[in-house]
């Protein structure tokens, strides 16, 4: 098989191109700006008018974001938590042992999280913290209240930071858990893994769901519009796990799309439509369409894995980046 995708359907030509100068770990869109976290320092600013700004936030490696839309928060070895919107930026908190800021997450309301060793934080009127039982692995709030997902050595804990008297509730299962995504409806936790799997669980009734087959560990993940389907990495294809009914993929088998000779990378799921997009290891990118893996090439195979996807809020807009920096925004309006 090869990943020219020579016969596909391009939108190669309606790519605009970004000179990152650096390795792209992170892409997000603020309105119609693009913003490509990079590796280390800096985030750049891809403007609608095509003028790039590079705003410096960190005195080191970028090493977690996230974005709600409004603003990106980041993490980084100088020890940060830092917001950042269109115009400026600001710390947020700096961790009083100095300590690399491993993840970070948004909630509702405003809420933010991030991690530092064995301690996870949360602030929306008050800063909270907890001491996971090992090293936090990824954190994900749930979609109503005031309730955060926290990884870690032999599953996962739900945290409620405006109850610190009470005990967070454990989902356990053996091994190192290193990410967590929460269903879009609140009903399911999944955590991936150190192994190449992924392991969930249904919240209701804490029923364990075992998600296996991957040539490798599972790194990038998305949720589809109205959380369908949950789309991944880690495979020489989409692997794709349906969440339609109550048991969510228990029972069943994902839906598989998009084969090629190198691995997928990234992910990124269209705010609208059930369509995903994914970065493969050889900076192959397809933007495929879930209900029949209709594909359409918009970037050819490069020199370096894509290693970040985003879309505008609208759908209208795609960003990729990847390890050599190379970047671009494809305008598929």
């Amino acid at each position: 098989m090869s990943d020219t995708r020579s016969d596909t359907v391009s939108v190669v030509e309606r790519t605009r191109a970004v000179a990152a100068d650096g390795s792209i770990v992170g892409a997000y869109f603020l309105g119609r700006t693009a913003v490509f976290v990079l590796g280390e320092e800096a985030l750049l600013f891809a403007e609608p008018g095509g003028e790039l700004r590079r705003m410096a936030v960190h005195g080191g490696a970028v090493l977690a974001a996230a974005s709600d839309g409004a603003r990106i928060v980041s993490g980084g070895d100088d020890g940060n938590v830092v917001t950042t919107d269109v115009g400026s930026s600001r710390v947020l908190a700096t961790d009083p042992k100095h300590r690399w800021i491993d993840h970070v997450a948004l909630g509702p309301d405003g809420a933010v999280a991030w991690s530092a060793g064995k301690t996870a934080f949360a602030q929306s009127k008050e800063l909270r913290s907890w001491d996971a039982p090992s090293t936090v692995g990824g954190l994900a709030f749930l979609p109503k209240g005031f309730r955060l997902a926290v990884a870690h050595y032999n599953g996962a804990s739900l945290w409620f930071p405006n109850a610190p008297q009470a005990a967070p509730e454990k989902f356990e299962w053996k091994g190192s858990h290193l990410g967590a995504t929460v269903s879009p409806d609140g009903r399911f936790l999944v955590t991936s893994m150190q192994e190449p799997m992924l392991h969930g669980w249904r919240l209701a009734d804490r029923q364990h769901m075992r998600m296996s087959g991957y040539a490798a560990r599972v790194t990038s993940l998305g949720w589809s519009v109205g959380g369908r389907w949950l789309a991944t990495s880690g495979s020489n294809q989409i692997i794709l796990w349906p969440f339609q009914t109550k048991d969510g993929p228990m029972g069943k088998q994902p839906r598989l799309l998009a084969p090629a000779e190198q691995r997928v990378e990234a992910v990124a799921c269209h705010p609208k439509q059930d369509i995903v997009a994914a970065g493969y290891g050889d900076g192959m990118l397809l933007i495929v369409r879930i209900d029949d893996g209709a594909e359409i090439l918009a970037k050819k195979p490069g020199n370096a894995p894509v290693t970040a996807l985003a879309w505008s809020t609208d759908g209208t807009l795609l960003a990729f980046g990847t390890e050599s920096g190379e970047a671009g925004i494809i305008d598929l309006g």
